[in-house]
């Protein structure tokens, strides 16, 4: 299955190249929430192919009405993760896409075609960048971990999670070496993957924002929590936190001041 995936998910990054280094019809599903012609026509492209390869899974996607589908044997689509990013030429944008079998993580691929990288992990079988193997930072002072975090869309409309968002910067910042944000979730959850950054922490996220990610971390040798340390819901928990393993509980404890 994961061969077929990676053929599928390629071809759908041709599309997204070419879009990325084209003009952008922009529409706004919030204030700060952009969509474009090309999240749609990668999404249905992916939907297409997927529905005809895996008929034993369902579709959940971004861009879609997943209203009457049930989380179980599903495939996960962000068809672009970090529209931002593609809208404005930085290159921090990818496809991704997690695999679920019985509600657990089963294949994950993101993939960012503007720099040729393509991370994949299957349940049990470690994690890969362009087919090296993928192993966490040995890094285990707080104090000398580089963080990434993201900022959510509902900063223009609810003050209560600009204020947390704030706060939680102000709190971990002189505790961290330094903190980043590149505006792709499954990007970050990557580079924790890779060893480039220790930890990474973010509010208000979606199933497909993280689907992929989650794995490709754990089986890096990761740690995926909610902001209390217990197991980490993709549909329900405000917060996710994911790190080397080394640094999680110091960065929950201060996440939590």
């Amino acid at each position: 299955m994961k061969k077929e995936l990676i053929k599928i998910i390629k071809k759908a990054g041709k599309i997204l190249k070419k879009g990325y280094y084209s003009n952008k019809d922009v529409t706004f599903k919030a204030k700060k929430d952009l969509v474009t012609k090309y999240d749609v026509a990668i999404e249905n492209y992916l939907k297409e192919k997927f529905t005809k390869k895996f008929k034993e899974f369902n579709i959940i996607a971004e861009e879609s009405d997943n209203t009457n589908v049930e989380f179980n044997n599903s495939i996960i689509i962000d068809p672009i993760d970090g529209t931002t990013n593609f809208v404005n030429g930085v290159p921090h944008t990818a496809i991704s896409v997690g695999v679920y079998k019985d509600k657990k993580p089963y294949l994950a691929i993101v993939y960012n075609p503007i720099l040729d990288e393509l991370y994949e992990a299957k349940i049990g079988k470690g994690a890969f960048l362009n087919g090296k193997k993928l192993k966490v930072s040995v890094e285990a002072d707080l104090q000398k971990a580089l963080l990434v975090t993201g900022f959510p869309y509902t900063s223009a409309s609810n003050e209560d999670d600009l204020n947390d968002v704030v706060k939680k910067i102000k709190d971990i910042l002189p505790l961290c070496q330094d903190l980043r944000r590149l505006g792709s979730a499954s990007i970050d959850l990557c580079l924790v993957a890779r060893g480039t950054f220790e930890g990474y922490y973010e509010m208000n996220l979606k199933p497909w924002d993280v689907s992929a990610g989650v794995l490709i971390l754990s089986e890096a040798g990761g740690k995926i929590t909610n902001i209390n340390g217990d197991e980490y819901n993709l549909f329900e928990d405000k917060y996710i936190v994911a790190t080397n393993g080394k640094i999680h509980d110091e960065l929950i404890k201060n996440l939590n001041l």
